[in-house]
C-alpha cells in the first residue's frame, strides 16, 4: 500500500510540475510609459495611481517601461524605439506630439493617449466613436476652455486688457491660436510669448512680458510650460503678474489654477491600458471625453502681489490656499 502510494503521489507530480511551471513562467504584461516631461510630473503618478487602482502591481503582475522626453522631443523616435526594443504589448503615451512619434516609430503597438486636445483635428484618429487603426484614449479638451480661463481672469484683473499667452515653441500653435482668438472675441489683447526645451528662456519671456505691460498671464497647457511651472509662478510672483494656470499642480504658487483636471484623463488611461492587455483592440474603444473643472485660488499669492480675490470666486474655488 505505501508503495502505491509512492507511485500516485509520483504521477500526481508529473500532471502537477508542468502547470505549476507554467504559471510561474507566464509573462508578465508589459507597459511602455512615453511622456514629453519627467518622471516626477502629477500625470506620470496619476497613470501609475491609476493601473495600482485597478490591481496591477509593479513587477509582480505588471512591468511599466517608462521613458521621458524632459521636453526634448527631437528623442521621441530614440525613445520609441527602445520601447520597441523592450517588447511591450501597449504604449501608454501623453500628448498629441507623442502620439504622432509612437505611431510612426512603432505601427504594430497598440497606442493608448491622455492630454491630447483634439484627436480627430490633429489627426491621430478618424473619428471619436470608432478611432480605428490601433490608437484610441482620452481627452480632456473643453473648447470653450481659454474663454473660461480668460473671463475668470478678467473678474479677478479688474480693467484687463493686456494678456501674455506662454505656451510650448515645439508643439502645434492650434493652442494658442486659439487663445488669441477667444481673447480678441472678448475685447483683449493676446501676446504670445513661446519658450523651447531644453532650456526655456523663461527670463526672456518675463522681459518681454514687462516691457508689454501685460495685466496677466494665462499659461497654456503644454509640456515645456507644464514642466516649468515652479518658475514660472516665481516669475509671476517676482514681477508681480497675476498667473492662470493648470490645475495639475496648485501647489506652485500661482494665483489662479483653473481648467480641465489631466488627472483624471492618465487615471482613466490607465482603465484602457487595462481593456488592451486583457484583448480589447485599441482602435474599437471609442475616445473618452472627460470634462471636469477645477479651481484652486492662492491667497497667499493674491496679498503678496496686491490683488483682491472677490468673494463670488472664492465660493465657486474647489480649494483655497492660504
Amino acid at each position: 500500500m505505501p508503495g502505491r502510494l509512492v507511485i500516485f503521489a509520483l504521477a500526481l507530480g508529473l500532471f502537477v510540475s508542468p502547470l505549476v511551471h507554467a504559471q510561474q513562467s507566464a509573462r508578465v504584461p508589459r507597459v511602455g510609459f512615453l511622456s514629453p516631461v519627467g518622471p516626477m510630473s502629477a500625470t506620470t503618478v496619476a497613470f501609475r495611481q491609476g493601473l495600482a487602482d485597478l490591481g496591477y502591481v509593479e513587477g509582480k503582475n505588471v512591468v511599466i517601461v517608462p521613458r521621458f522626453a524632459q521636453g526634448q522631443y527631437e528623442k521621441f523616435p530614440e525613445l520609441v524605439a527602445d520601447l520597441v526594443r523592450e517588447k511591450v504589448d501597449v504604449l501608454a503615451v501623453q500628448g498629441a506630439v507623442t502620439v504622432r512619434a509612437a505611431r510612426k516609430a512603432a505601427p504594430d503597438i497598440p497606442i493608448v493617449f491622455a492630454v491630447v486636445v483634439d484627436p480627430v483635428k490633429d489627426d491621430l484618429v478618424t473619428n471619436l466613436e470608432r478611432p480605428s487603426g490601433n490608437i484610441s484614449g482620452i481627452t480632456t479638451f473643453d473648447p470653450q476652455q481659454t474663454r473660461k480661463q480668460l473671463e475668470l481672469l478678467r473678474r479677478v484683473v479688474p480693467g484687463l486688457k493686456r494678456v501674455a499667452v506662454l505656451g510650448d515653441a515645439g508643439v502645434s500653435d492650434a493652442l494658442i491660436r486659439s487663445a488669441e482668438e477667444q481673447a480678441h472675441a472678448m475685447g483683449l489683447e493676446a501676446l504670445r510669448f513661446l519658450v523651447t526645451a531644453p532650456n526655456p528662456d523663461l527670463d526672456g519671456a518675463f522681459s518681454g512680458m514687462r516691457k508689454e505691460h501685460v495685466d496677466a498671464l494665462l499659461v497654456l497647457e503644454e509640456p515645456v510650460v507644464g514642466g516649468s511651472g515652479k518658475e514660472i509662478a516665481r516669475l509671476a510672483l517676482r514681477d508681480r503678474i497675476p498667473c492662470l494656470a493648470s490645475p495639475i499642480r496648485p501647489d506652485l504658487g500661482q494665483l489662479l489654477a483653473y481648467g480641465t483636471n489631466f488627472k483624471d484623463g492618465m487615471r482613466r488611461m490607465a482603465v484602457y491600458v487595462d481593456k488592451v492587455l486583457k484583448g480589447a483592440k485599441a482602435g474599437e474603444l471609442p475616445v473618452e471625453t472627460l470634462i471636469r473643472y477645477e479651481l484652486i485660488v492662492n491667497l497667499k499669492t493674491a496679498r503678496e502681489i496686491g490683488v483682491t480675490v472677490p468673494p463670488e470666486v472664492l465660493r465657486e474655488a474647489d480649494q483655497v490656499i492660504q
